[in-house]
């Protein structure tokens, strides 16, 4: 059955700020009316003029460990190759041990080479470093000891601890569209993290990955698929439609050569709703994270008591 989530307003357009206390009650609310999990996006830096204001993922997602109990935590996703890997194994570990295991690590390869260039990443040497990072962090959390010389860090008998709650580790899903980031997730994750995909654009994706998974000698059963979807409750869909692609055109970014595509946008009565998310779930998405218009708080409610079940009724017979 797929699960459902809930983006958090961390990441906010150039006239806003984040709502700290906003963002604790949403994620109360969420955690009250039973989504399975909570997102928070990622970046160091975005943008030069204008700027887009984002608080640390990590952080704010500690916060609301503190403040609930039960919802997962994820990541949409950190761009690894921006952090020393020792340091963000160590900051994860410790979400995942003061959450009690319910981190969920979505994992990047990043884009924007201002943000490389600020921290003193390489930026066209991110593939390899989000590899090296990534394999780095996995034997952090699952091995007694380390000892290994990755690019400047040389760790000797290096003993992380103590080790993510989850056993063996938290779950991790590998962020992306690319063919080598296909490739990555099927070779080194537990899953695959996608963004605006419509049922169409997922479905060949993710057929992909499945294929490649079995040429690395893995089962593709193992293997999860999340997609996070923009969707607005309310008005029809052709009232519904403008306000929509208004608000992904102006505050939110697509890749011309992707999939990834604002016409996934999932808007309308709420009957007209799930009809649009049925070929999601059909197509195999194990877990949707829903982006509602603007962060509108009544979305929220409206997806949970409007949508969800009348989607789950159609798909179960009930």
């Amino acid at each position: 059955m797929t699960r459902f989530g809930l983006a958090i307003k961390n990441f906010v357009g150039p006239a806003e700020a984040p709502d700290v206390e906003a963002i604790f009650a949403w994620a109360e609310r969420a955690e009250a009316l039973g989504f399975e999990s909570l997102w928070a996006w990622d970046h160091v830096l975005l943008g030069v003029k204008p700027a887009f204001p984002i608080l640390d993922a990590l952080s704010i997602l500690t916060a609301i460990a503190s403040r609930t109990s039960r919802i997962k935590l994820g990541t949409g996703a950190i761009v690894l190759p921006l952090r020393n890997p020792v340091v963000i194994a160590k900051v994860l570990a410790s979400l995942d041990q003061i959450s009690k295991g319910r981190l969920v690590l979505g994992v990047a390869t990043g884009w924007y080479e201002r943000e490389f260039d600020a921290v003193g990443a390489a930026f066209r040497q991110r593939g390899r470093l989000f590899e090296e990072h990534l394999e780095l962090l996995l034997r952090l959390w699952t091995e007694e000891s380390v000892t290994a010389r990755v690019g400047g860090l040389n760790l000797r008998e290096a003993v992380l601890l103590p080790k993510p709650y989850q056993k063996p580790r938290p779950p991790v899903l590998v962020a992306g569209y690319v063919e080598a980031v296909l490739r990555r997730a099927a070779r080194m994750g537990d899953g695959w993290l996608t963004y605006f995909y419509t049922p169409e654009g997922f479905t060949k994706s993710w057929a992909k990955v499945q294929t490649y998974a079995r040429e690395y000698g893995r089962d593709p059963v193992t293997l999860t698929a999340t997609n996070q979807l923009a969707i607005y409750v309310g008005p029809a869909k052709a009232e519904a439609d403008p306000p929509m692609r208004q608000w992904l055109s102006t505050e939110w970014d697509v890749a011309a050569w992707s999939d990834s595509t604002i016409e996934h946008a999932i808007r309308g009565t709420p009957e007209e709703c799930v009809a649009q998310l049925r070929p999601h779930v059909e197509a195999g998405t194990h877990r949707i994270i829903f982006i509602p218009y603007r962060y509108q708080p009544q979305q929220v409610e409206l997806i949970a008591r409007e949508v969800i079940p009348r989607l789950t009724a159609r798909l179960t017979g009930s």
